[in-house]
């Protein structure tokens, strides 16, 4: 076997707190002036009259605070739980939308509706009456995501342990920040002598404040820089492994019997090549990478398919890689694989690993070096990720790797930090970050479907990225 030999990329650090979370001792003494006029954490209960309680109005509650509970049920979530419900998602910093509604509240649309009238990118969870659903922003979590936090959450009949729980799983799934407007409060004013005194004790911090934050800033780019560098070594190696395909096809454009397709299928594979190395010259990111094997894995497709028409095969499907060695070219099929310690799972496998699982071997893995002795690439390190997303987009990467290190590692809040986004379903692949204000520019097949079903919930986020009824 040909394996990559390269060192256990480091787990970058955490990163550095935020500048005014760095201010928070002498913040937290003057916040004692401002005591009497702050306001908590503010989860609307929709005070005001009952006849509107409409998308918009609950959208631009939304926009003041992360939880809204239509005054109709009041019974589901009183109004402290709403307050601690709201605090628990802005001490978490997520994109964390929580939405109460009465029975019999109208349902079409609701979704697209609630997003649309808030234009925050984040997740939504709505109870409505004893039901419950969420959609939410690709940018935010993939539809498998969503739909394993509804799965949980319907396991909890009463509102506020159930509505609790849902938000704790989500903040150590979602990617991306709670939107800016949170921190005001959603209202309320302060004394210009009390803001005085909090600016002054702020100010005499923010010097220091600074020099902590520009070191800490420094040190992770330096970390980022040596990760990229550690993982430049494994996707080389892919592009190498490409080109040596590329030379042993052989195949001339001008050869006796090329024709036209031939010779596209051939471009698009040394188009590939060129993509390839180009990016992986331009990466400045670990997550950089995840174009680079995005063009191989392309390439290798293309180079496939030349040699089923020179041999005059049948084309071939389009299917992800081999999962135990993405230069074994396409997958022909899925195999159940048990990992060491894990659950079983269907995997795509390229002809020669099939051959191997059916007759009870080992099939050939991507391997490389650790501090540990060799290791999987599944195994060997966090920044794998994007790596990995490149040859294995389009929602499938998750289940490929639960159970193993790098699938654990991916599933954490942090990870995007760290190594990025945008390899399947644990990142956004690009668009609106969450917590932005996107307003009325998202997909809107996230926020599809409806309630529906004879009234139940219907399938949460399966049935494509957000389908099935709500």
């Amino acid at each position: 076997m040909n394996g990559v030999r390269t060192t256990l990329l480091p787990r970058l650090s955490a990163p550095r707190p935020r500048l005014l979370r760095l201010l928070a001792v002498p913040v937290v003494a003057a916040l004692a002036v401002l005591t009497a006029g702050a306001p908590g954490a503010r989860a609307d209960t929709g005070a005001g009259p009952r006849a509107d309680t409409s998308p918009a109005r609950i959208g631009a509650a939304l926009r003041d605070g992360p939880v809204y509970v239509d005054p109709a049920a009041s019974g589901l979530l009183s109004a402290a739980d709403a307050d601690d419900l709201a605090a628990r998602i802005t001490r978490a910093d997520v994109p964390v939308l929580v939405v109460v509604l009465p029975p019999g509240y109208p349902t079409a649309d609701l979704f697209r509706n609630l997003r649309t009238s808030t234009g925050i990118t984040g997740l939504y969870g709505v109870r409505l009456g004893d039901g419950f659903d969420a959609r939410a922003d690709g940018a935010v979590l993939g539809s498998r995501g969503v739909d394993n936090l509804v799965t949980a959450a319907r396991g909890v009949s009463d509102p506020k342990a159930q509505l609790d729980g849902f938000v704790d799983d989500a903040a150590r799934s979602v990617h991306g920040s709670a939107p800016s407007s949170w921190d005001s409060g959603g209202g309320g004013s302060t004394p210009t002598a009390a803001l005085i005194t909090v600016g002054g004790i702020v100010a005499a911090g923010a010097a220091g404040a600074y020099l902590v934050v520009r070191r800490g800033r420094r040190r992770r780019e330096e970390e980022r820089r040596e990760a990229l560098e550690r993982l430049r070594v494994v996707v080389d190696e892919d592009i190498t492994a490409f080109g040596e395909e590329l030379d042993r096809l052989d195949f001339h454009p001008a050869e006796p019997g090329a024709d036209d397709a031939m010779r596209e299928d051939y471009a698009r594979g040394l188009d590939s090549y060129d993509r390839a190395k180009a990016e992986m010259a331009a990466a400045r990111r670990p997550e950089d990478v995840r174009t680079v094997t995005e063009a191989l894995e392309n390439g290798r497709f293309s180079l496939a398919r030349l040699a089923a028409r020179r041999e005059g095969r049948a084309l071939p499907e389009r299917r992800p890689p081999c999962f135990f060695d993405p230069r074994h070219g396409p997958s022909v099929a899925d195999a159940a694989w048990t990992p060491p310690g894990g659950t079983t799972r269907e995997v795509p496998v390229c002809a020669a690993d099939r051959a191997r699982l059916a007759d009870g071997r080992e099939p050939v893995v991507r391997e490389v070096d650790t501090e540990a002795g060799r290791r999987p690439y599944w195994d060997a390190g966090p920044a794998y990720g994007p790596w990995a997303g490149g040859y294995f987009g389009g929602g499938i990467l998750p289940g490929l790797l639960v159970g193993t290190m790098l699938g654990g590692v991916m599933a954490s809040p942090s990870y995007a930090a760290d190594y990025g986004a945008g390899y399947g379903d644990f990142g956004d692949g690009g668009g609106s970050a969450g917590g932005d204000v996107s307003g009325g520019d998202f997909d809107p097949g996230d926020f599809g479907g409806g309630f529906g079903g004879g009234g139940d919930f219907g399938g949460g986020g399966g049935g494509g990225d957000f389908g099935g009824g709500f």
